[in-house]
């Protein structure tokens, strides 16, 4: 299948290459011309702009957004909006809010052109174990573009799904990523009390790769935090300061707006901000597993 990839950062880059391993044909295109060039070299087609992006495609034309959420999505949307056709397909595949992109869905009807929202899950580790794909759309317009998220995702038929009509892909995206930050907040507190149990001479490394196998606590994240305990398991280099994105935050208030109680998720979020205030090793942990799943930058101390 024919498709052009916009936006070749961490995720966008690797996602163009697996589309090419799996035999797709992929446009590239890219603000800064160095990935679109390296692209180019590994079988992709290189564009240097949206009109050149248009005009290497065939009709009907798939267009998939990997930028930033907010001015640089709604820029790039109103850009494609201009230059596609009826019939053609645009994707947003970032971390848009979910009102956003029922809104562009809405104002995107009088095109013609159809606009798919795709939650994309899968950090720095997508290219060799898939994506996870949670899709929102027309269910016609999702089932053509059913070869793509098929060798996108971790198998044909694992991974991806159409969650309901435009903006189901990120609403279920971002409660995803505000269920990480539970997650990740319950991970990092155990493993500080058993760093603080120093009597008991733990050794998190170790007990982290006990929990690997069998346990009831086992997961990707673990697995991800046993990788950066067998680097460091003092953290030594990393600052207590911990990023959130934004979907944290949308969670809660979609929380709120609903009248559902999410005492965890909320506080998760709000560890997130006592961690730009207090020496934490709690924080570190959250740091490096952030780093690890999605090459999130990391804080150095000093």
């Amino acid at each position: 299948m024919q498709i052009a990839m916009m936006g070749l950062g961490r995720m966008g880059g690797n996602m163009a290459r697996r589309l090419l391993q799996g035999g797709h044909e992929v446009i590239a295109a890219n603000r800064s011309p160095g990935p679109v060039q390296e692209l180019a070299s590994e079988g992709a087609i290189a564009a240097t702009s949206a009109e050149d992006v248009v005009s290497k495609l065939s009709a009907p034309r798939v267009v998939w957004l990997m930028v930033p959420a907010g001015d640089v999505t709604e820029q790039q949307i109103e850009t494609f909006k201009s230059l596609l056709s009826p019939g053609d397909i645009l994707i947003d595949g970032g971390n848009s809010n979910y009102q956003d992109t029922m809104r562009r869905a809405k104002a995107m009807e009088s095109t013609g052109i159809h606009y798919v929202d795709v939650g994309t899950s899968g950090g720095v580790w997508g290219l060799k174990e898939g994506y996870s794909m949670m899709v929102g759309g027309e269910a016609d317009v999702v089932e053509h573009l059913r070869p793509i998220f098929e060798t996108l995702a971790p198998a044909p038929d694992k991974g991806w799904g159409r969650t309901g009509p435009s903006g189901a892909g990120h609403f279920v995206k971002m409660v995803h990523n505000g269920i990480e930050y539970g997650m990740m907040q319950a991970y990092a507190e155990g493993f500080e009390i058993m760093k603080q149990k120093t009597e008991l001479e733990l050794q998190v490394d170790q007990i982290a790769e006990i929990w690997r196998y069998g346990s009831v606590v086992r997961s990707w994240l673990l697995d991800l935090t046993a990788a950066a305990f067998a680097e460091d398991t003092e953290l030594k280099d990393i600052a207590p300061w911990v990023a959130d994105s934004g979907e944290g935050r949308w969670t809660v208030q979609a929380a709120i707006d609903e009248d559902v109680p999410a005492p965890v998720i909320t506080l998760a979020l709000m560890m997130r901000f006592v961690s730009r205030q207090d020496d934490s090793y709690a924080a570190k942990v959250l740091a490096v597993m952030r780093n690890q799943f999605g090459g999130h930058a990391i804080k150095k101390e000093g």
